[in-house]
Formats: structure tokens, C-alpha cells, sequence
């Protein structure tokens, strides 16, 4: 069959109405910003044609990480951090559609099924990432988002002070020259070149399209009549924080400031849901929910003033950011159900490749999620980890979760591969037997943290003290999932999981 992935990034589970019907948990009513919920109801459509994941969780984080997980089915936490594709990680492109540098006609007659990939995500270009697109038939960059170094013509352009002589100046350098209506905004460029390509594409047999949209992710500049849907007064330029800083949001915004970031980010989620129903109204028309797998998901979410948080990359995995949206429309079964088994990102990789004909390698983390499509009582894994390279990691049961911090020097701790840490540098030594030590690397200030989610589903309670025995169990469980994982020796050391 053919398959569709679209991945958005840093969309928040609370923010999608088949998902606590869009109410977001971390909302504060207030005189100024009264209870809201966000309209999707174009996730909402897909649910009813689909199959709604309750317990699907990231695996590695951020951005790139993530997306090493969905092209390599292994959690890249485990063994490096922010990196580009290597030779050997057995890419799901180039499973599906064999070596590069083909013709599309030697390709075919190989038995290999086309492959395209559109991305407005910069990242997968930048010094540090790479490769990302190479295994794929073909590809769109769709150019100009967050610090995509693009235009640079000697213009007057609007941009808030306080991102002048920051690389996100570039961003609105970009958007100053090129988005004129609604349709330049990249969010509907990218479902807008992924409906052309449909109409162009569809014929072919078993096809693997991936859309990589950045929206939500930050800046959140969505034109203002989505804006004025949760705050009344649009845009204020003394209030106007396109890119919520990642710390402890007192420190760096007044509650105005914070109350307008999240109506921001919502309204760019309203944005990105009118614009994934144009690809749905192509699939329609197309008729292609007969023969097409369709995943929706993200990479993970983002505190947004949960927990006295903005942004990500300070604390522990929290459900805010771990636990995502992920809704499959299968042809052949689940239709308008919903599943409590533990999905995770890297089961993207071998669900696509049964779909389009292809065996999977050996040694991948991921599970095929075919037989939890087609019987919602197909068992998958008792538990779902996921991390940052040489951070904390969690594990949880769907319920509970434990958030393990490492040792106080955090050591031992190995990168492994031989490309360089670049956009989230670490101190690095010498390359020797395809692993370098990482000398320094601090983890989160947080301590190990345990929180039952069924009472307190943000996790602002820590049960570590009081429930001793639930956390050894998730210890236990953690370094049994590892072992099965056959994880790197030193993680077990550093998390302090040893015998």
C-alpha cells in the first residue's frame, strides 16, 4: 500500500481535538485571557477515518534526534546527540527505494517504490544535521523558516527588538519579501505542494511521501485574525515574544507576555489544521484512503508554561513534551477506534516498510504496528522510553513515569558515530573505535522524579519519596528495556542502574 507520514514539529497533544478536545492543560484563565479551546477540526476528520494512539510517546528529542528515530527505527539518545544521517544507519528512504543517485526508471525496474519527501525545516540542511533527503526519489526545500539563511537584500523589514542581532532576524528578513497572503504562510505551502504532488503522484504503486512541517515550532507569527482568536488584541509589538525563551518563563516575560506566547502557538496550530484539510480534501478526491497508510504525528511538544516553563532543553521528558499526538488512517481496520498500546516514533520505520513491501533490518528499536491496527487487544511494548543524549531518561507504563536522573559527574558517557555534535555542542574527545568520550556534560538540575499521570497528568507532583516501591519498579523496568535494547554499557553506569 502507499504511505504517508506528515510530522509536525513541536505540536502539543493538548493542542489537537481528538486529544482533550483541544483544551490545553496548561492554560491559566485570567481577566485578560479567558478559558479557550482550539478548534482542529481537520485532526478531528482524520481521527474519524483513523486510528487515535492515547499512549504514544517521542523517543529522543529535540528536532533532530527525532527524526533520526523515524529514519533509523533506534533511539539515537541512547548512543549521540543532535547529529546528521550516516552511511550506515540503514535509512528508511533508502529501504524503500534502494540506493541513490538512480534514474526513476532504473529505480522502478529495481522493484523499488518512489519516494518524496517535502520539508520546510531548515535544520535538515544546516552544518550539524544533513543527509536527510538524500535517500529519497525526490525532494522540496520550501525556503525561508526561523533561522534559515536565505534572502538578503539590504530592506527595511518589521522585526521585534529584542531578535535584532539574533539568527532568527533572518526569519523575518524572509517573510518580509516573500509572504504577501496567507498562502505564502510554510505551513500551506507545504500541504499545497503536497497536494500537487498527489495529483501528479498517485498512480505510482506503494509510494512513501514524508511531509516535514516545522509549523508549530517556533516563531509563532500566524497572521492575526487566528491570533485575535485567543487574544482579543492581535499582535502588540511591546508584547510580541516570537520565540519563548527555554528557561523558567518569570524570568524573562511578564504574565501578559506569557498569557500572548500561548495564543500565539495555538493560533499557529489553527493554522496548521485548516492546512493539513487541503491534503485531506486531495486524498478525498483522489480517493486514495482505500490503498494509502496515513500517519500524523510530531516530533514531541513543548512546556508552554507548564510547570513555570517555556520551550524545551531544561528539565526532565515531562508529558508536556514526551507524550504526543499520533493518528493512523489504516485502510483495511480501525476506522474511528482508538488504542492504548505504548507507540513510539521509532515504529514509524518498520510499520512503513511493511506497508510498501520492504523487510525490515535486524537490530532496530521499533515495532511493526500492523497487528495493533488491525486487533486493538495485539500486544506492543509494557514501556516506552525516551531522552536526551546524555540527560535524564524516562520510562513509563502509560500511567506512571519516572524520570531517572544520572550520577553527579554524569560519567561514563560516549558519542557514538563519527560525525561531530554541531547545533547542541558537547565537548568531545579524540575518535577512537567509532566512539568519542564526552568530557563534559551536564545533566538537568532536576532530581529523579516519579509522578502518577492518572492524578496529576502535568507531573508538577514528585512521588519519588512517597512511593518507593513504584519507583523501584520503574528502575527495574528501565534497565531491563535497555538491556533488551541492548543500550550502550555506560548509560547503565551513569543512570546508576548497575547491579
Amino acid at each position: 500500500m502507499n504511505s504517508i507520514v506528515i510530522v509536525c514539529d513541536t505540536l502539543r497533544r493538548d493542542h489537537c481535538g481528538p486529544y482533550h478536545q483541544g483544551r490545553p492543560l496548561n492554560q491559566v484563565s485570567s481577566a485578560e485571557q479567558q478559558e479557550w479551546v482550539v478548534p482542529t477540526p481537520n485532526m478531528d476528520r482524520l481521527a474519524k477515518k483513523g486510528i487515535v494512539f492515547d499512549n504514544a510517546y517521542c523517543g529522543s528529542t529535540p528536532c533532530m534526534p527525532a527524526r533520526r528515530d523515524i529514519y533509523t527505527g533506534r533511539y539515537e539518545f541512547l548512543e549521540r546527540g543532535w547529529g546528521p544521517l550516516e552511511e550506515e544507519d540503514l535509512d528508511l528512504p533508502r529501504q524503500i527505494s534502494g540506493p541513490p543517485n538512480q534514474s526513476l526508471s532504473e529505480q522502478l525496474n529495481n522493484g523499488n517504490p518512489v519516494s518524496y519527501f517535502i520539508t520546510d525545516h531548515f535544520h535538515m540542511w544546516e552544518q550539524g544535521a544533513g543527509n536527510y533527503h538524500m535517500g529519497y526519489t525526490g525532494f522540496e526545500f520550501i525556503r525561508g523558516h526561523e533561522a534559515d539563511a536565505w534572502r538578503t537584500d539590504p530592506v527595511d523589514f518589521p522585526c521585534p527588538d529584542s531578535e535584532r542581532q539574533t539568527k532568527l532576524e533572518r526569519h523575518f528578513r524572509n517573510v518580509h519579501l516573500t509572504r504577501k497572503t496567507e498562502e505564502d504562510y510554510f505551513c500551506a505551502q507545504m500541504f499545497t505542494k503536497a497536494s500537487e504532488w498527489l495529483e501528479a503522484n498517485h498512480t505510482h504503486k506503494d509510494f512513501y511521501l514524508h511531509l516535514d512541517c516545522f509549523d508549530p515550532h517556533e516563531p509563532w507569527d500566524p497572521p492575526e485574525e487566528y491570533v485575535k482568536m485567543f487574544d482579543p488584541r492581535g499582535y502588540d509589538v511591546e508584547r510580541f515574544i516570537p520565540q519563548a525563551p527555554y528557561d523558567e518563563w518569570h524570568k524573562h516575560m511578564t504574565e501578559e507576555q506569557k498569557n500572548h506566547v500561548q495564543a500565539c502557538y495555538a493560533a499557529n496550530v489553527v493554522l496548521v489544521d485548516k492546512w493539513l484539510g487541503k491534503l485531506l480534501d486531495k486524498m478525498d478526491e483522489l480517493d486514495l484512503w482505500s490503498n494509502t497508510m496515513f500517519i500524523f504525528t510530531t516530533d514531541h511538544g513543548t512546556y508552554n508554561g507548564d510547570l513555570g516553563r517555556t520551550g524545551k532543553l531544561q528539565t526532565h521528558q515531562y508529558d508536556a513534551v514526551s507524550h504526543i499526538p499520533f493518528i493512523v488512517a489504516y485502510p483495511y481496520a480501525g476506522h474511528g477506534t482508538r488504542r492504548d498500546q505504548l507507540a513510539q516514533l521509532v515504529d514509524i520505520y518498520p510499520t512503513v516498510l511493511r506497508a510498501t513491501g520492504k523487510t525490515c533490518p535486524p537490530d532496530r528499536h521499533g515495532l511493526d504496528l500492523t497487528p495493533v491496527f488491525e486487533d486493538e487487544r495485539a500486544p506492543l511494548r509494557d514501556y516506552a522510553i525516551s531522552g536526551m543524549f546524555g540527560k535524564s531518561v524516562t520510562v513509563t507504563d502509560g500511567r506512571w513515569a519516572l524520570h531517572q536522573s544520572p550520577n553527579a559527574d554524569n560519567q561514563p558517557l560516549y558519542w557514538h558515530g563519527a560525525c561531530l555534535a554541531k547545533f547542541i555542542p558537547y565537548d568531545l574527545g579524540p575518535y577512537q573505535d567509532g566512539t568519542r568520550a564526552v568530557n563534559d556534560c551536564a545533566s538537568w538540575p532536576t532530581p529523579t522524579w516519579l509522578s502518577d499521570k492518572n492524578v496529576d497528568p502535568s507531573e508538577r507532583l514528585n512521588l519519588i519519596d512517597r512511593q518507593p516501591e513504584q519507583a523501584k519498579k520503574l528502575r527495574q523496568a528501565l534497565k531491563e528495556t535497555l538491556i533488551a535494547l541492548k543500550a550502550p554499557p555506560e548509560q547503565f553506569e551513569r543512570l546508576g542502574l548497575g547491579d
